[in-house]
């Protein structure tokens, strides 16, 4: 198993890509800290990885609290002894619209949650990972902060931001063996897909769907599991040599 031994926090645990990690994680012999905003969502995911024999914690957070943050990795390393892998999964999407049309407060919102939360997040693992002989942290991005479209507002520029303090930060880690990386999805048809849209694309799904799959050269959407084995790569020592990347899991669509 390639994770035998370590701890994973993860976070938006309680659903999507953050659920399918951990649980693949899990698989892989790690033990989960499982955190949410959503407690509900976070037991959910914990009693599926305990369901299949793993150890998985749940976590109350919200990652855009610094006092969030610290909890949560207390409560790995009080549990587990350790952190040795930080998956920063979780984020808000925000409806499609141009930039003079974003209110402030939403602005505000989406850049804590998408951006502020990985330096809070980091600033309170880091000590605890330096301690360890190595590590993972895995941010999730997105692929549209790396292809600019119309309509992507504050969403994108949260992500395009967070790919770039991705790689900051792995130069500032890299001489303490921890390797910081970034994923970048196209859409995937989980919830907070819907959070992208604006009312006029989700009236007609059926259109606004085959708009989007047109953009993908491979013809599919991405599911879960296809960041999950990604953040597997990212996260396990077959990747003990890359960091600062920002991996593109996204059948063609930047390109």
């Amino acid at each position: 198993m390639k994770l035998q031994g370590k701890v994973a926090l993860i976070t938006g645990a309680g659903s999507g890509f953050g659920r399918a990690t951990a649980m693949l994680f899990a698989r892989e012999g790690a033990s989960i800290v499982a955190v949410d905003k959503n407690i509900d969502a976070a037991n959910e995911t914990a009693a599926l990885i305990r369901k299949e024999k793993g150890l998985a914690t749940p976590v109350q957070a919200d990652v855009s609290v610094a006092a969030d943050c610290e909890k949560m990795v207390k409560v790995a390393v009080d549990t587990y002894g350790k952190l040795d892998v930080l998956h920063n999964n979780a984020a808000i999407p925000m409806t499609a619209c141009p930039v003079d049309k974003i209110e402030e407060d939403v602005w505000d919102r989406v850049i804590a949650v998408n951006l502020k939360s990985v330096y809070l997040a980091y600033k309170a693992a880091i000590p605890v990972m330096r301690k360890g002989n190595g590590g993972s942290i895995i941010n999730t991005s997105s692929v549209s902060g790396v292809k600019v479209r119309p309509g992507g507002g504050v969403y994108a520029v949260s992500k395009a931001a967070l790919t770039y303090f991705t790689k900051l930060l792995a130069l500032e880690a890299a001489p303490y063996k921890i390797r910081v990386n970034s994923i970048s999805p196209v859409a995937s048809e989980t919830p907070l897909l819907m959070g992208l849209l604006n009312e006029e694309q989700k009236k007609d799904m059926d259109a606004t769907r085959k708009a989007f799959l047109s953009t993908i050269p491979m013809g599919r959407f991405i599911v879960p599991e296809d960041i999950a084995m990604a953040a597997l790569y990212l996260a396990s020592d077959d990747s003990f040599m890359v960091t600062g990347l920002d991996m593109l899991v996204d059948g063609g669509r930047a390109i």
